[in-house]
């Protein structure tokens, strides 16, 4: 698979053939939706949409315990009421529910919460043995 040049803090970024893969990489915290993992793949969605290359977007988790364990907690914390009216993360399901191009979700773990949610806004959905989703 070849690596893209762009260097991200949360996501790692291919393309092999005509399949564009965005593995959510953040282990350490189950692979945990924050500000940064959004921002990120919405920069690499709208790069992939202007790549004739690409003609389908699979999204994975990195390791092998969840594929999206669901909000960062830890961000959540700080969230204000301005932010919650703001409704950030749903806003990116509908960006993802309506992307031009079919995407996939390789399910290899958890999925819950916000990660569920991702999977759900995917076209496909294609889950390992012993993965497990949950709201």
């Amino acid at each position: 698979m070849e690596t893209l040049e762009t260097a991200y803090e949360t996501i790692l970024v291919g393309v092999e053939g005509n399949l564009g893969t965005i593995t959510i990489n953040r282990p350490e915290s189950r692979n945990a939706l924050n500000a940064t993992v959004l921002r990120e793949i919405r920069e690499v969605l709208e790069d992939f949409a202007d790549n004739d290359r690409v003609g389908a977007v699979v999204f994975t988790g990195a390791g092998d315990k969840a594929f999206i364990a669901g909000a960062d907690i830890n961000q959540l914390a700080n969230y204000t009421f301005a932010d919650g009216l703001a409704a950030k993360m749903q806003r990116f399901y509908d960006f993802l529910e309506d992307y031009e191009k079919p995407t996939i979700a390789a399910i290899n773990g958890f999925a819950l919460g916000g990660g569920n949610e991702l999977a759900m806004a995917c076209d496909i959905r294609i889950a390992a043995e012993g993965a497990r989703f949950g709201l």
